[in-house]
């Protein structure tokens, strides 16, 4: 099999062989068969530095391996195609547990689905890997991508960005200035630039005579280039000391969170709705009991998970009963995950304060629904394909700001699915969110990995918005979160379980809450134009070339 630089050149030729057009880089001569192991491995690599591993080093060396393999001369769709490997290598390993209990064509198409989009990275890398600078335009070539797949199709899925598997490393509290999106965009700046420097010692070392020899950057370039590298993933661990101490606030709030799990995992838990509310009931009481003996601390709230009562409380009078004597019984209003029937036939996934002497109070409707999940878009169709699809459900978005009162706490609430998206929290915190907290099921998603991805995602959001996070799961893992990103409390999981902590009130605001999406607008923006740029060049030197051309020849 050839190399890529020894075929014949196409209109799809990318703009690195116009801007360096006798240059060749090492990884170019290496044939195809190499370079879509290369990108697997890449792609590999993203998949080691996600939950619950603790190796988030690995993602800016999968960044810098697929950098290698994308950039350089040739077709553009070579790009793409070895990104498209490398998603598949990442996506695959990453998201099993979509298709735990419904076959694996929905974890294979999700995966071939989100795969396209580092498809899509791995063309942008190719078609601006010859610009100057090209380390930071590739990496905002990255946050680009991750843009897109955050939004498309179905309002796209956010799993898998690179910030949230950095939970655990040096770039976390990059996360206060600019949320995930300034995270992504410094792990993947690190990975381009020690791209860069691999280029540059191989092709010192290369030995090509003039006319073939390989790209090689400057002195300054190169100092430069070693200086970001250093710099970016240092910067992140330098400013450790600026995240929130875990009890700073202006004032304090005991929170407890329960954790009454299921009889059985699988998406029929749900057939067993009346049992998974009376364990949220039964841990509830127990927390009470403790209470009155003196073993807890009496909780200002109490926090139940998504789906802790299947049965609308609205509707059934017993249900409502059960809700209420726990109230009682624990002294404290409790947030209560409920699955509400609409009058239309459509079912409203919600979290309501329930006060044993008041009743139901303010609630959260979950704003942001799951595709293929909780409803399901051209379901005559996808019906086609799974045995399944029937059983996914009829929910309709809610609507509101995105936080409920309870025991005069203003509290921002993401179910489950919404804190992947960075505009759950953001709503919240516009309307003076205190403390955060995730109510979430994971029982439909069985022992995977599922819960620990998002236990990082939770720490990842506190950092961003510099409050504390409570995550109440109804088989686990439930997890008190301090501002600063560390889980002081943790579940283990299918047991029942009480967390209580005495946890911050703040009102102030981090840089990344106060200027929201613009770091990821302005990617966007300068992706474009940078795209733009390329192509009008390298249509004008065609031009040029065909003029030049006809002029011999006539």
């Amino acid at each position: 099999m050839k190399p890529e630089s020894a075929t014949a050149a196409s209109p799809e030729t990318s703009a690195a062989a116009e801007v360096s057009p006798v240059r060749v880089r090492w990884f170019e001569r290496c044939p195809a068969v190499t370079r879509s192991v290369a990108a697997i491995v890449a792609g590999l690599l993203l998949f080691g530095s996600f939950p619950p591993r603790p190796y988030w080093f690995l993602a800016p060396l999968g960044i810098a391996l697929l950098t290698l393999v994308v950039r350089g001369r040739g077709p553009l769709r070579a790009g793409f195609g070895y990104g498209l490997l490398a998603g598949l290598g990442f996506f695959l390993p990453l998201l099993p547990w979509t298709g735990i209990y419904v076959g694996p064509v929905p974890w294979l198409a999700l995966s071939l689905a989100c795969a396209v989009f580092l498809g899509l990275f791995g063309l942008l890398a190719r078609l601006l890997g010859g610009l100057p600078g090209w380390p930071l335009w590739i990496a905002l070539a990255w946050v680009t991508a991750e843009w897109g797949r955050s939004n498309f199709p179905f309002g796209g899925f956010p799993w898998g960005r690179l910030a949230f598997g950095q939970a655990d490393g040096w770039f976390l509290p990059l996360a206060m200035f600019g949320g995930p999106v300034l995270i992504g965009f410094a792990v993947a700046l690190t990975g381009t630039t020690a791209a860069a420097l691999v280029d540059h010692l191989l092709a010192r070392t290369s030995p090509e005579p003039p006319a073939l020899a390989p790209e090689r950057m400057t002195r300054a370039a190169t100092t430069v280039t070693a200086a970001t590298l250093v710099a970016v993933p240092l910067a992140g661990l330098l400013l450790r000391p600026a995240l929130p101490a875990p009890d700073a606030g202006d004032s304090t709030v005991t929170v407890a969170a329960i954790q009454g799990s299921v009889p059985r995992l699988g998406l029929d838990f749900n057939a067993q709705r009346r049992a998974v509310l009376d364990n949220h009931v039964r841990r509830t009481r127990e927390l009470a009991r403790d209470v009155a003996a003196g073993r807890s601390p009496r909780p200002d709230v109490v926090i139940w998970p998504e789906n802790s009562s299947d049965i609308d409380p609205l509707r059934n009078p017993d249900a409502a009963a059960l809700i209420t004597e726990a109230s009682v019984a624990v002294g404290a209003p409790i947030l209560v995950g409920a699955v509400l029937v609409n009058g239309d036939r459509t079912t409203t996934n919600s979290v309501m304060v329930w006060d044993g002497a008041a009743g139901p109070g303010d609630r959260h409707d979950k704003k942001i629904v799951q595709p293929f999940g909780e409803y399901l878009p051209m379901r005559s169709f996808f019906s086609l394909f799974s045995d399944y699809a029937d059983r996914a459900g009829y929910f309709v978005p809610g609507h509101g700001d995105g936080t409920v009162r309870a025991a005069g706490v203003r509290i921002g609430v993401a179910t489950c699915y919404e804190v992947a998206f960075d505009r759950a929290f953001r709503e919240s915190l516009d309307s003076g969110a205190q403390l955060l907290t995730v109510p979430t099921n994971n029982a439909t998603f069985g022992d995977s990995e599922m819960t620990y991805q998002q236990l990082a995602m939770s720490r990842v959001r506190a950092v961003e918005h510099g409050r504390a996070l409570v995550v109440a799961a109804t088989s686990g893992v439930s997890g008190i979160i301090t501002a600063d990103g560390a889980v002081r409390q943790q579940t283990p999981l299918f047991v029942p379980a009480a967390l209580v902590a005495d946890l911050p009130l703040r009102t102030d605001t981090t840089i990344a809450t106060r200027i929201g999406g613009v770091p990821e607008a302005l990617s966007v923006i300068l992706t474009g134009v940078a795209a733009a740029f390329v192509l009008f060049r390298r249509r004008s030197r065609q031009r040029g070339g065909v003029a030049a051309a006809a002029a011999v020849q006539g």
